[in-house]
């Protein structure tokens, strides 16, 4: 009895160590579902292990696939798409004062707005106001003004929220989620229109005018679905803008996860959005961002509420297949027990956990489109790839506490 002992938990040790389980001989079914597209290296074949291994080929059903949403299922970031077509068409409505819009809003950037936007009621006209338009792309993508001044200051949880992250469905307050998401989809039609490469000026900022989903990521996601796969995204976006753009690849609104904003008794947005792990609604302090993905899966897709929301999970309540190209993703795509999926942009946490591959399951591809080229010098793990919750920079480690070490690029 004891040898038998012995055996069996040898043998379960070996299981979970394992790299990748192997197909069975229902994978080799000619009616299992199989990827059609073509994929970096042999990372259609190791995808398509994890498909036959967790999924319907194998006598399963219910295993859970989540992904990003922008640069990772499309090449472009969507809500950004929605943030310029509302720029450009006076669809933003006017805060009261600037400085409500978030809580950690500086009288600096509350004075940039201001100065920049003017003051009245109804919509801000940014379709002829250039600088105002400039002043509200800056705050998004850099946290400053354009004189450089710190748009955001106080304290926040860095793995769990970004200001200028949560502020883009705070800018939309007082408009009603179907508003919202007819922007959306007006964005979605002109970024699907325009030619790959295209840009335009926003004040004096060129962004991207096109947004493109990834066919490998269409083919993907539609064969987990098919193999039985549960397929969420998970983004740190605006919730109706992501939903009018996952419809496109199959998803709905059910299975999409992202910031949500509560609405007032009329129905409109305001700038406070739903909480998660034993946070209430908050005005931005918990958003699906880095930890938050985490904790935004374990709730809505396993029912685990509270402070356990934050932790990583036994086996059977993790994700089999994650997907993800940032920083912000790292959490939730090392949580997956099948792949972790990673498309390269050179962010340096997300891609020192992807080259150390500890476990043997991380799958990293270029951009499908306009990849990068080769990071110069290698991601600084040992010392400053991991974003710590003070906002402090320091080594990635791995789970037993052991440093990784630096790593080249040489998937791009």
């Amino acid at each position: 009895m004891r040898q038998l002992l012995a055996w069996s938990l040898a043998a379960a040790a070996a299981l979970a160590a394992a790299p990748a389980l192997a197909p069975t001989a229902a994978a080799a079914d000619t009616k299992c579902p199989k990827l059609s597209t073509s994929w970096y290296g042999n990372n259609r074949a190791r995808l398509q292990q994890v498909i036959d291994a967790h999924g319907t080929c194998s006598g399963h059903r219910g295993a859970v696939a989540a992904f990003d949403w922008d640069n990772t299922v499309t090449k472009n970031d969507v809500t950004d798409a929605t943030l310029s077509w509302a720029l450009r068409h006076d669809a933003l409505p006017r805060p009261a004062r600037w400085k409500d819009t978030s809580a950690w809003m500086t009288d600096a950037g509350d004075r940039a707005l201001t100065a920049a936007c003017g003051t009245g009621t109804g919509s801000l006209r940014t379709s002829d106001r250039p600088a105002c338009t400039d002043e509200i792309v800056e705050i998004r993508e850099k946290g400053t003004t354009m004189s450089g001044a710190a748009a955001f200051a106080g304290t926040w949880n860095h793995r769990r929220t970004v200001p200028q992250y949560a502020w883009v469905p705070q800018l939309f307050a007082g408009r009603t989620p179907a508003q919202l998401s007819s922007y959306a989809a007006a964005a979605r039609t002109e970024a699907l229109a325009a030619p790959i490469g295209a840009t335009r000026t926003l004040g004096t900022h060129t962004v991207p005018a096109y947004v493109r989903y990834y066919d490998q990521q269409r083919d993907l996601i539609r064969t987990l679905k098919r193999a039985g796969f549960r397929v969420y995204i998970v983004s740190a976006g605006s919730e109706p803008v992501t939903e009018v753009w996952s419809r496109g690849v199959g998803v709905d609104a059910a299975h999409t996860i992202a910031i949500r904003s509560v609405l007032d008794h009329r129905g409109r947005i305001t700038t406070r959005n739903e909480g998660c792990g034993g946070t209430g609604v908050n005005k931005g302090d918990v958003i699906p961002y880095i930890d938050g993905k985490r904790c935004w899966i374990n709730q809505d897709v396993y029912g685990i509420h509270g402070p356990a929301a934050w932790q990583k999970q036994p086996w059977k309540k993790r994700i089999a297949l994650g997907g993800g190209d940032a920083d912000t993703d790292v959490t939730f795509v090392s949580d997956a027990t099948g792949a972790h999926l990673v498309l390269n942009r050179n962010k340096a946490e997300l891609m020192c956990r992807a080259y150390d591959d500890a476990d043997g399951r991380w799958v990293i591809n270029p951009m499908f489109i306009e990849p990068l080229p080769r990071k110069a010098g290698p991601y600084p793990c040992s010392t400053t790839a991991y974003n710590a919750p003070d906002g402090g920079r320091t080594p990635v480690l791995r789970p037993d506490g052991s440093v990784v070490p630096d790593q080249a690029d040489t998937v791009y």
